[in-house]
C-alpha cells in the first residue's frame, strides 16, 4: 500500500474518476468534505460506492469523530458494504481505537463479516491532545493497521495562523509528523504521510513523498488523482536500493553467525531487516 486517495463520500463523479487511478486505496470521506446537512445523504451514496468498487483497490471509510454523535450512524450505513477499513479522525490514543473496535465487532456480526477483518487507520495528530496520546497504544486493538498524520486541523487546535512557510512545516508540525512515525513503528503498524495541499506543484509533491519514504513512512495520503502516480513512484525502491538489498541478503545467505562483511564494512541483523523491507516494498 503506497497511496490513499481521498474521495468525498457524496460525489459519484469523483468516485468514478478515482476508481480509474492506480491508487492502492480510496478513502471515502464522510467527515470534512461533507456539509453538516448532507451527512445522511452522503452515507447512502457512500454505501452505493462500496457496491460499485474496483476490485483492485482497497476501500476505507473516514467516519465522523467519536465526539460528534455521528460515528454509529456512519458505521450502520456503510458496514453492510464490507469496507476494508475505517479511518478514525481526531483519534486520541488506545481508548478511542478500542471503542471503535468494539463497534466494529458488533457491526461485523450483524453484517456477516468475518470477525476482526475490518482494519482501523487513525488520523493521529489533529488535536493537541491527540498528539500527546500518539504513544498511547500499549493495549490497543489488533485491528489497528495504520496511523496517519495531518497538519490542517492541528493548526486550528494549536491556534496557529499557518503550519508552514516556503514549503517547510513549522516545528510543532514537524514534531507531530515525527511522533506519528515513531508511534506507528512502536505499535508495529503502517505510518502514512499527510496530504500535499498544493495540487499543481508536482515537484514539491515528489520531494515530500521521497523524503517521507526515506524517513520510514510506508504510504502517503493524496487529495487529487494526478498525485497518485507521483506518490506510487516515490514509494517504490530505487534500482540502487534494490541492488544493495540483494547483495546484503546474499552476504547473509551462507553466514549463520549473524554478521557479514560487504565492501569492507560489517553488517548485522538490522541491515538484513532493512534489506528485506526494501525488497518487500516492491510489492503493494
Amino acid at each position: 500500500m503506497r497511496s490513499f486517495l481521498f474521495v468525498p463520500g457524496d460525489s459519484t463523479r469523483k468516485y468514478e474518476s478515482a476508481k480509474k487511478t492506480a491508487a492502492d486505496a480510496l478513502i471515502l470521506d464522510l467527515e470534512d468534505s461533507i456539509a453538516p446537512d448532507q451527512k445522511v445523504v452522503a452515507r447512502g451514496i457512500t454505501r452505493q460506492m462500496l457496491d460499485a468498487r474496483n476490485p483492485e483497490q482497497k476501500l476505507y471509510i473516514r467516519v465522523n469523530a467519536l465526539d460528534t454523535d455521528l460515528t454509529l450512524g456512519d458505521l450502520a450505513a456503510v458496514m453492510p458494504g464490507k469496507p476494508d477499513g475505517i479511518v478514525l479522525p481526531k483519534c486520541a490514543g488506545a481508548a478511542d481505537v478500542n471503542r471503535l473496535a468494539l463497534y466494529l465487532d458488533a457491526f461485523e456480526a450483524a453484517s456477516d463479516i468475518a470477525q476482526g477483518t475490518t482494519r482501523i487507520v487513525t488520523v493521529a495528530t489533529e488535536t493537541a491532545r491527540a498528539v500527546l496520546k500518539i504513544l498511547d497504544f500499549e493495549n490497543m486493538s489488533p485491528r489497528l493497521w495504520g496511523m496517519m498524520w495531518g497538519a490542517e486541523d492541528l493548526a486550528a487546535s494549536l491556534g496557529a495562523t499557518r503550519n508552514r512557510s516556503d514549503g517547510r512545516y513549522h516545528s510543532p508540525f514537524i514534531l507531530a509528523r515525527d511522533l506519528c512515525l515513531i508511534g506507528a513503528a512502536a505499535a508495529g503498524v503502517v505510518a502514512i504521510d499527510t496530504i500535499a495541499t498544493d495540487i499543481n506543484d508536482l515537484d514539491a509533491l515528489k520531494a515530500e513523498a521521497v523524503a517521507a519514504r526515506q524517513d520510514g513512512f510506508l504510504a502517503k495520503a493524496v487529495i487529487h488523482p494526478k498525485h497518485v502516480d507521483v506518490v506510487n513512484a516515490a514509494f517504490m525502491p530505487t534500482d540502487e536500493e534494490i541492488a544493495w538489498s540483494e547483495r546484503v541478503i546474499a552476504a547473509f545467505a551462507n553466514n549463520p553467525s549473524g554478521v557479514a562483511r560487504m565492501d569492507g564494512k560489517m553488517l548485522d541483523k538490522p541491515h538484513l531487516r532493512a534489506a528485506e523491507k526494501i525488497l518487500a516494498s516492491r510489492r503493494k
